[in-house]
C-alpha cells in the first residue's frame, strides 16, 4: 500500500508513531505538509500538485487536520476522495466534528447521549438558555476550541452573561451546557477504528481544574468499557462520517453522554495509558478498507432518474408485520433492503427469509414513487403555549404608556 499521511508536524508523536508502523508493515509511506498542496481543477480529472509538481498515486491518506487548518485541509481531503483515494476520515466527518455546534446537532437527532445544550446570540436570551439546561454552573464552549481551551465553568448567571458577551466581542461564538456534576472531573476517551472500540481511557482533573484533558495535566488509566459506552461511542464516530475518532464521554447518571467526537485525536495518551499499538491497528484498518474508497451515494445516484435512498418504516399493525422479506412484496415493486434497524441493532442486507416486525426502521434503494407510502410521518413539534416574540401580542391599549419620539431607536438599528 501506497500511503500519505497529512500532518504539519512530522516530529508530533502521533505522526512518527504512524509512520512507523507503516513501515514495519511494510507499507510505503511519505508524511505530506497540509498546506504544501494546490488543488489542481484544470483538468479532465481531479488532480492534485505537491510543491508544484504533479502528485504521485497513493492508495489511501490518513488525515491529521488541525484545527487552524481545517477549512483547507478538509477541501484537501475532499479532493483525494474525488481522487478515490481512501481515508478513513471524510472530509463531511472532519467539519461535522470540529464544529461543537455542528456536531451536537447531528448527535441529537439520533439516540446518543449528550449533555443539555443551549446557543444564543443575544444576551438576554442568556439567563432562560440556563435555567433551560437545568440552572447555573453551566459550561461554556467556543465551537472551535481543542485540547480544554476555551472551555469555562460559569458559576452563575451573571459570570455566564458577562463571558459569553466578551467573548462574542471579538468574534467568538459559545455553546452553554449543563455542568455535569456527577462525572466528578472525569471523563472516558474510547478510541473507535472502524466499527469497534480498540481501547479506552479514564481522564482525571488534576486539583480544582474540571477539565481533564491530558494537556491541562489530567491523569490517565485504562479502562475496560461496558457495552453500552462502546456502543454510544461506535456509533457517535460513525455519524459524525469517521471510521478513527476519538470519542470523549462523561458518566452521567443514566449512562454515557458524549461530550466531543474528535478526527485527530492523539496517540502518546492512549498508547501510554494502555500499552497498546493503536497505529499500528489505524494502519491496518486502512489497509484492509484501501479498496473500498468513500462514495457519495446520493452523488452516484443522480443518473438513476426516478430512483433513491430513503428510510421506511414498518408501521404496527401495517400487513408487512409478520411476513418475511421474500413475501412482503417490496422486491416486486423494484425496493431493495440495504439495512434493517430494529432498536439499536442494525442487520446489514438482511436475509429473504427474516421476518419484519413494527417498528422495523427499513433502509432501502428503490423507485422513489413506490416507496412514497411507506416514508414515515414527519414529527410534528409541540403546540406552542405561547406566542413566539416576532408574533404580535394582543395588548390593552389602555395600559400602554406614551413614549416620548426623541427616546426611540433610530429605524436602521440592527
Amino acid at each position: 500500500m501506497r500511503l500519505a499521511i497529512l500532518s504539519r508536524a512530522p516530529r508530533a508523536y502521533s505522526t512518527q508513531r504512524l509512520r512507523a508502523a507503516a513501515e514495519e508493515r511494510g507499507h510505503t509511506v511519505r508524511v505530506l505538509d497540509t498546506l504544501q498542496f494546490a488543488i489542481d481543477l484544470s483538468r479532465a480529472e481531479p488532480d492534485l500538485q505537491y510543491r508544484g509538481k504533479q502528485l504521485s498515486d497513493y492508495d489511501a491518506i490518513i488525515p491529521r487536520i488541525g484545527a487552524s487548518v481545517t477549512f483547507f485541509g478538509t477541501a484537501l481531503v475532499r479532493q483525494f476522495e474525488q481522487m478515490d483515494v481512501y481515508t478513513p476520515n471524510t472530509a463531511n466527518g472532519i467539519s461535522n466534528s470540529r464544529d461543537k455546534l455542528r456536531a451536537t446537532q447531528i448527535l441529537s437527532k439520533h439516540d446518543i447521549g449528550i449533555p443539555a445544550t443551549a446557543f444564543v446570540r443575544n444576551r438576554g436570551d442568556v439567563e432562560a438558555a440556563i435555567e433551560r439546561l437545568g440552572g447555573a454552573p453551566v459550561v461554556l464552549k467556543l465551537l472551535e476550541g481543542t485540547q480544554g481551551i476555551g472551555v469555562i465553568l460559569a458559576p452563575d448567571n451573571r459570570v455566564a452573561a458577562a463571558v459569553i458577551e466578551t467573548l462574542q466581542s471579538t468574534e467568538n461564538n459559545v455553546l452553554l451546557q449543563r455542568f455535569i456534576a456527577e462525572s466528578k472531573g472525569t471523563d472516558i476517551r474510547a478510541f473507535v477504528i472502524g466499527d469497534r472500540v480498540v481501547a479506552a481511557m479514564r481522564r482525571r482533573a488534576q486539583g480544582d481544574e474540571f477539565r481533564s484533558n491530558v494537556h491541562r495535566g489530567g491523569s490517565t488509566e485504562a479502562v475496560e468499557l461496558d457495552p453500552e459506552y462502546e456502543r454510544t461511542a461506535v456509533q457517535a464516530a460513525q455519524i459524525m462520517g469517521l471510521r478513527v475518532a476519538g470519542v470523549d464521554m462523561l458518566e452521567g447518571d443514566d449512562g454515557p453522554l458524549v461530550m466531543e467526537v474528535n478526527s485527530s485525536p492523539g496517540l502518546e495518551g492512549i498508547e501510554t495509558a494502555t500499552s497498546l499499538d493503536i497505529a499500528g491497528a489505524i494502519v491496518d484498518y486502512v489497509a484492509n478498507q484501501v479498496d473500498f474508497p468513500e462514495l457519495d451515494v446520493r452523488q452516484r445516484l443522480t443518473v438513476s432518474t426516478g430512483y433513491g435512498v430513503a428510510e421506511l418504516h414498518v408501521r404496527d399493525g401495517a400487513d408487512l408485520v409478520g411476513t418475511t422479506i421474500a413475501d412482503s412484496g417490496l422486491r416486486e415493486r423494484d425496493i431493495q433492503i440495504l439495512t434493517l434497524a430494529r432498536g439499536t441493532a442494525v442487520i446489514p442486507n438482511p436475509r429473504l427469509d427474516r421476518e419484519l416486525e413494527a417498528d422495523d426502521r427499513l433502509l432501502c434503494f428503490g423507485r422513489l414513487e413506490a416507496m412514497r407510502d411507506m416514508i414515515p410521518d414527519r414529527k410534528r413539534r409541540r403546540p406552542r403555549l405561547q406566542p413566539l416574540p416576532d408574533e404580535p401580542i394582543p395588548v390593552d391599549p389602555a395600559t400602554v404608556e406614551a413614549t416620548p419620539a426623541d427616546t426611540l431607536p433610530p429605524d436602521n438599528l440592527e
